[in-house]
């Protein structure tokens, strides 16, 4: 084992009036084997029947993968069930294959997708590829050994095919996919964030009306990065010194939610606590500052907060020019969690809070705890590891 991760986000958009994307992602980790695949299938055409095909066929591999199936058998299995097209004589359904095993090596296979774009040195990466036949199909395989900053991009064909017609004549060449993307990998953006940049310039070369459905799913290779989160005095005022213990002793950086648990973190740490004087206009509270602590927020309605942009980032990303550039808690929160922790460890505190005793206000003490279960669900979703401890 080393210590590099993979941290993996994709996009899609659907071809222009079509309420189903033929275009399917599938993600799933080989705990077996130590290993995640990821699985992107491209349905023929669009709409309904496309997107019962590429769902059917990364659901096929991806369950047969997690049962510890060899590539060839998933793919032999994948090229048996689906038919061809009499008429326009391609597979119902292409699809691409990427398993990340130990944070080691990445196994890739192809089957009529576009060829998978890997940046190495934040420079285009001419990989080896083997050429197999697996009934009746040719499948491309590749074994890379990972490298620290390594960018893997896979897409279906809607991605090279934007712009036809309007932008391009023939779309948007391979070579050109390739330059916006070396553009863009130095600045250090998220998986997700490069996956959301690609597909929105393919949807503005198509004019907002995509003649294909068109899907970037990519693969950043990083350093495992420690955060940790404090929420909430513990039940018992005797277990303080022992969560701040616990809490100050993690490698990482250090987050503290809540006006009363920072309190605590300043008597414990022997430091003044500070409101900050770099307050942002906004509707969540100020922020403050105590010396050994990376970030000091209000508690929760700032958590909240991150929550409904995690709950975003998941899903359409259109708020990340919210979270991405503001200086409010919950911005610098989300900036801290979703692009640089890879690992996050949460301690949260059981204690009633008696300001939220006042049945005005919609916060009770199972709205805190499931503000944690959710933004934990959501942070496992982006592919974090996440351990809660509670007191």
């Amino acid at each position: 084992m080393n210590d590099l991760c993979a941290d993996i986000g994709y996009k899609s958009i659907n071809h222009y009036g079509e309420q189903l994307c033929g275009d399917h992602v599938d993600i799933i980790e080989q705990s077996n084997e130590n290993a995640t695949v990821i699985v992107l299938a491209d349905g023929l055409g669009s709409g309904v029947k496309a997107s019962i095909l590429s769902t059917l066929t990364s659901k096929i591999i991806s369950t047969m993968m997690a049962e510890g199936l060899p590539l060839e058998e998933c793919v032999a299995t994948i090229a048996a069930t689906l038919p061809v097209c009499s008429v326009r004589g391609v597979a119902y359904s292409t699809f691409t294959i990427i398993q990340i095993k130990n944070n080691q090596t990445a196994e890739i296979i192809q089957y009529d997708n576009p060829k998978v774009i890997v940046i190495r040195d934040e420079k285009n990466y001419d990989y080896p590829t083997t050429e197999m036949n697996i009934g009746g199909k040719k499948i491309l395989k590749s074994v890379i050994q990972l490298q620290e900053n390594d960018v893997f991009v896979a897409m279906s064909d809607g991605c090279p095919h934007a712009g036809i017609g309007t932008a391009y004549n023939f779309g948007w060449k391979r070579s050109e996919i390739i330059d916006f993307i070396e553009m863009l990998v130095p600045v250090g953006y998220t998986a997700k964030t490069l996956s959301t940049m690609l597909v929105d310039e393919c949807n503005r070369l198509y004019d907002s009306k995509p003649g294909d459905d068109a899907t970037a799913c990519i693969v950043r290779v990083r350093k495992r990065e420690p955060m940790n989160i404090l929420f909430g005095p513990p039940s018992n005022r005797d277990d303080c010194d022992r969560m701040m213990s616990l809490f100050f002793s993690k490698e990482g950086k250090h987050i503290i939610c809540g006006g009363t648990t920072s309190s605590i973190a300043a008597k414990f740490l022997r430091k003044p606590l500070k409101a900050s004087l770099k307050f942002e206009k906004s509707d969540i509270p100020p922020i403050a500052e105590l010396e050994g602590v990376d970030l000091v927020t209000e508690g929760v309605i700032t958590v909240n907060r991150v929550l409904e942009y995690a709950r975003d980032h998941l899903a359409e990303n259109t708020k990340y020019d919210i979270w991405s550039q503001h200086r409010d808690g919950a911005s610098l929160i989300s900036r801290l969690l979703f692009e640089e922790a890879t690992d996050i460890n949460f301690y949260v505190g059981r204690a009633i809070n008696p300001a939220h005793q006042n049945p005005d206000l919609p916060i009770t003490f199972s709205i805190k705890m499931n503000l944690v279960e959710e933004l934990s669900e959501c942070l496992k979703q982006m592919g974090k590891r996440i351990k809660v401890s509670y007191f």
